[in-house]
């Protein structure tokens, strides 16, 4: 079973192929923007165009247009391909790719920009199981959690800012997916946009 491996919500583009849970082939570029352009390419460089049995994407939060363009991806090639996508939150990606730290520490908070001055937080247990839901705050309000070991592109200025605790810098790897638990992956992916939408329609007249 071949599993192609997508995330483009962050300033990453990172892209693997797993041959029955071994890693086959990846490519990981931390390019801010531009993933439009540089995410079908990467899946091209991969081993045999990056063609896989099953596909699995990272659905945010995070950059709105980086995840709609990760999940539009996913999606097209999966159709075209005619195989299954199930899609996996973002910040649980990020929780993997520290799986042994949040072992030893009991537990995280992963803290990742939120955009709008928010960052997005959400702790997960040691087994990397979500402790809570995500959460888009500001700052001085993600601060108040109390976990010792935080991670994310966001987890220096969180320490900084509480002024205590241990930081742990680290973007989404889709390498990383081979120590998410399947019970964080589900079916028909779609966003994860983890605060409400800036526009709202007009209240009709």
């Amino acid at each position: 079973m071949r599993t192609l491996v997508v995330d483009s919500a962050s300033e990453a583009c990172s892209v693997a192929l797993f041959d029955d849970g071994l890693l086959a082939d990846h490519r990981h570029e931390v390019i801010g923007r531009g993933h439009a352009e540089r995410l079908v390419p990467l899946i091209a460089e991969l081993a045999d165009g990056g063609r896989a049995d099953g596909l699995a994407v990272g659905c945010g939060p995070g950059s709105f247009a980086g995840v709609r363009i990760g999940v539009a991806a996913a999606r097209a090639l999966a159709l075209g391909w005619g195989v299954p996508v199930r899609g996996f939150s973002t910040l649980a990606l990020v929780a993997a790719g520290a799986a042994d730290a949040i072992r030893e520490a009991g537990g995280a908070l992963v803290a990742m920009e939120g955009g709008h001055g928010q960052w997005f937080v959400q702790p997960f247990a040691a087994d990397l199981a979500p402790r809570g839901a995500v959460r888009s705050l500001l700052p001085d309000a993600a601060v108040a959690a109390a976990d010792p070991l935080v991670i994310g592109n966001r987890a220096e200025a969180f320490v900084a800012r509480r002024g205590a605790g241990r930081a742990l810098p680290l973007l989404p790897d889709a390498r990383s997916f081979a120590a998410l638990p399947d019970s964080t992956l589900f079916d028909d992916p779609s966003p994860i946009y983890g605060r409400a939408p800036d526009a709202r329609p007009m209240a009709a007249r």
